[in-house]
């Protein structure tokens, strides 16, 4: 199910780093210290790869899925 973005605002820090998946290999990723960062995740030959796309809230949901693309 892919994320909304008021539960993307509403994401609190836990105790560790964790995920919320939005859908292609494109998560939120929210760190203890609150930082809440988009990533992406692909394969290249046969390996897992992650790009950072940027931080939320300067990049917004819509634009982080514009950049996965």
């Amino acid at each position: 199910m892919p994320l909304s973005d008021a539960a993307v605002r509403n994401a609190k820090p836990r105790e560790k780093p964790y995920k919320l998946a939005d859908f292609s290999g494109l998560y939120l990723q929210i760190q203890p210290n609150g930082s809440k960062l988009w990533r992406l995740k692909y394969r290249m030959l046969g390996k897992e790869k992650k790009l950072s796309i940027g931080p939320y809230p300067e990049i917004s949901l819509s634009e982080a899925r514009r950049r996965r693309q």
